[in-house]
């Protein structure tokens, strides 16, 4: 069978998108729980793992950091690499409070169009950011905005850094969003090995979205310790291996 060579040039594209934007099916929680509780960030089933994306932010963290503190938790905070090399002094604020720091790329930026060796080197980038600040070497690995492409899950790989997502979040970066919205959106999907997104800052969500996450802590936390619920970060959490 004789194959025109403007199929096979079509062909060549489809499995180069199917490759590119197929892993963004993991960002619908169904689909990701059952194909890789791994990648859902599920874990031991008294415990929780609360997490953080899109900082440091001087205006917020240090606030998350405060309320942190006040109730003896640690988190896992996902740092944008250009953001921790602009207030680095955040980042190790965050490691000497016991926090544990992780990959959130170098910008934040959604992956329009297949970038393989931009992925490899940014998320590189950020990792090494990681190290060289914080002094401490990074396990994991989100995308920005929760969106898996075949480049960037080859360039956490290729980073030896594990790609988690989440299984409840508040989702906390709209203007709408209270205290009350984000303590409800976590709580209804929240189970014992579980991991929790939230946002300690709003660069990339509406202005000030932080304080309706900041204001939601604390009842979050009560709620985890009433259902006698662990609460720390992903690497006491025993995320399953999938």
């Amino acid at each position: 069978m004789v194959r025109h060579p403007g199929t096979v040039g079509v062909g060549a594209l489809a499995a180069a998108a199917a490759w590119h934007i197929g892993p963004a099916a993991t960002w619908l929680p169904p689909v990701r729980k059952i194909l890789s509780p791994s990648l859902d960030g599920r874990g031991s089933p008294d415990h929780v793992a609360l997490t953080f994306d899109d900082g440091p932010d001087p205006d917020s963290t240090p606030h998350f950091l405060r309320v942190l503190a006040e109730h003896r938790v640690r988190a896992t905070f996902f740092l944008v690499g250009e953001s921790l090399t602009r207030h680095p002094d955040l980042g190790r604020a965050l490691v000497a409070a016991g926090h544990e720091v992780a990959v959130h790329g170098w910008h934040h930026d959604r992956p329009w169009y297949p970038a393989p060796l931009r992925d490899v080197r940014e998320v590189r980038r950020a990792a090494d950011a990681v190290r060289r600040i914080c002094g401490t070497d990074p396990q994991w690995y989100r995308p920005p905005y929760g969106i898996l492409t075949g480049g960037r899950l080859t360039a956490a790989r290729r980073a030896r850094l594990r790609t988690v997502l989440w299984s409840s979040w508040g989702q906390d970066w709209t203007e709408h969003a209270d205290a009350r919205s984000v303590t409800a959106s976590v709580l209804r999907d929240l189970t014992g090995g579980g991991t929790v997104l939230l946002h300690d800052a709003d660069r990339w969500s509406a202005p000030h979205a932080w304080r309706a996450t900041l204001e939601a802590l604390p009842a979050l936390l009560a709620e985890c310790r009433r259902l006698g619920l662990r609460v720390g970060p992903l690497c006491e959490h025993d995320v399953e291996r999938g």
